[in-house]
């Protein structure tokens, strides 16, 4: 299976970027994994709903871009459905089964995701209902994606 990570912004600090590093080595055994970093918009302080809007909208027109037409979607949005790690798993596994074999995991900016991209999703995840920062999100992710591979291949994982 073909995994892509497309993600708004890049990665700043250190240990976000060793850790993503270290998953990505670590799923190379199990898929291929394809990393996309794209630019992110300055936000500035009290920006209105409408700056907010165009912000989100620019970003979105350079996910869909990058985002391949034969791909199973899936965005990350705070009002998604929330899966458990063995859910995550079995949606990875009946992906692969029924033939798609390309699956894109979305994060947005800062401000999430656009309308249009939220309507090009297949699935709408959710990790929680709080906010986590977007950079911390992609490790978290890449870990999440990590345990269903193992949980699949009836790996021992840390539970």
């Amino acid at each position: 299976m073909r995994i892509t990570l497309i993600c708004v912004g890049k990665l700043k600090e250190r240990y976000l970027s060793q850790g993503v590093e270290e998953y990505a080595k670590r799923l190379g055994r199990y898929c291929t994994l394809e990393l996309i970093e794209l630019a992110d918009e300055k936000t500035p302080d009290h920006a209105s709903a409408a700056t907010e809007d165009i912000i989100k909208r620019k970003e979105g027109e350079r996910i869909l871009k990058a985002l391949k037409e034969d791909s199973y979607c899936v965005a990350l949005a705070i009002d998604g459905r929330q899966l458990s790690s063995e859910e995550l798993a079995g949606k990875l596994d009946s992906l692969g089964v029924s033939g798609n074999s390309h699956v894109s995991f979305i994060i947005g900016g800062s401000l999430g995701l656009s309308a249009e991209v939220l309507k090009r999703a297949d699935f709408q995840l959710s990790f929680s209902k709080m906010t986590f920062p977007h950079q911390l999100m992609r490790m978290i992710l890449l870990e999440q994606i990590y345990r269903a591979y193992r949980i699949n291949h009836n790996q021992p994982y840390h539970k």
